[in-house]
């Protein structure tokens, strides 16, 4: 099953762990110094912040993540598709 990745660049690290974790209900999946993701099922969606030092603060990069090298294909031939 496909899942939307997000990854958001924030200025401080531990204050948004803290924010997303009681948004989410859930604490980080993996979590570094510099680095947070959740892997949710309600949305199913990995979701991810990284410290400044990555860039600046706002969205970094959306994905779909596959599980797959059939659900890989498919998301491929939608790409393909859509251009």
């Amino acid at each position: 099953m496909k899942r939307f990745h997000v990854n958001i660049t924030v200025d401080d690290i531990e204050p948004s762990i803290e924010f997303y974790a009681t948004l989410f209900g859930a604490q980080p999946t993996v979590q570094k110094a510099d680095y947070a993701k959740w892997m949710l099922e309600d949305p199913r969606v990995n979701f991810a912040i990284s410290a400044k030092q990555c860039g600046e603060p706002g969205i970094s990069h959306l994905g779909i993540q596959a599980e797959s090298d059939g659900e890989l294909d498919e998301v491929i031939a939608r790409l393909e598709q859509a251009r």
